[in-house]
């Protein structure tokens, strides 16, 4: 009786994680199918002259323009330019804002010093501040890249230090109570605790890091995605445009995906995380 039973709830089981896995591949599917769609809607409209090529280029022109820039090597030249900015900025800010959102986070007297300022800088529109920053650094790469940092810095400052603000406190009193010392509390609580917040932080810098980059790369440039779309503005060269357009969000969902992995592996404990790692 027991192993029919037994053999019952294994198969229940069984059938439960197949109709999971089942699921799972099915939103797979349609998370690409509905993108595969707007383009096939999107050549459809070009071909029947539904909208113009002057407005927006059917897809085959903008994979056509792509081949082209390809092969005569200017696209991977203005795409590596780009991401090198990016990385240099990202890194830049994103080591200043998990330094600040530490010591705010931890520290009253760091809170006290440094976070109405942080916020009162944060609350300054960011084109404003152009000016100010061609009149300290020229238009040269320092200016782009300081830029960058500067997006990248209160994302992942703010959601530091949220994450470590909301750690439960009797986490803390139970890790000094059985002897934790100062690393392990570090490394096996305040770290695993903040670390949703901080990615999260992770995932909103690099969105503003594009964004800025967008920006800097208008100002007084020759190479780069962003100077690549603004020349091909001035000869009317929506072809060019479009696929800019394209590349940042290709590089933004890679970006995106990056992070996910980087969550299943650091979150793999969060039931939540661990949850969506499987589907």
């Amino acid at each position: 009786m027991a192993d029919v039973t037994y053999s019952r709830n294994s198969h229940l089981s069984s059938n439960r994680l197949h109709q999971r896995i089942s699921k799972g591949t099915l939103y797979k599917w349609l998370s690409w199918i509905v993108p595969l769609l707007v383009l096939a809607l999107w050549q459809l409209a070009s071909s029947v002259g539904l909208i113009a090529p002057q407005v927006l280029p059917a897809p085959s022109k903008v994979a056509t323009t792509a081949l082209d820039l390809a092969k005569s090597g200017d696209l991977f030249v203005h795409l590596g330019v780009s991401l090198l900015r990016a990385a240099a900025g990202f890194a830049i800010g994103g080591t200043v804002g998990l330094v600040l959102g530490v010591l705010v986070g931890f520290s009253p007297l760091a809170q006290a010093l440094l976070d109405r300022s942080i916020q009162m800088v944060r609350a300054i529109p960011f084109l404003a501040m152009l000016p100010l920053v061609i009149v300290w650094f020229g238009v040269g790469e320092v200016a782009k890249i300081f830029l960058v940092a500067l997006a990248v810095l209160f994302p992942i400052y703010i959601n530091t230090m949220l994450g470590i603000r909301q750690l439960d406190p009797k986490l803390m009193e139970l890790a000094k109570v059985v002897g934790l010392n100062w690393r392990a509390i570090v490394r096996r609580i305040i770290l695993p605790g903040a670390m949703p917040s901080i990615l999260t932080g992770v995932r909103y810098a690099l969105a503003h890091a594009w964004l800025a980059l967008v920006i800097a790369e208008t100002l007084a440039t020759t190479r780069g995605i962003g100077f690549l779309a603004m020349d091909a503005r001035e000869f009317l060269q929506t072809n060019v445009i479009v696929l800019t357009m394209i590349i940042y969000a290709i590089i933004g969902v890679v970006a995106d995906a990056s992070v996910r992995l980087l969550e299943a592996h650091f979150l793999s404990w969060h039931p939540n995380y661990a949850k969506g790692a499987r589907k």
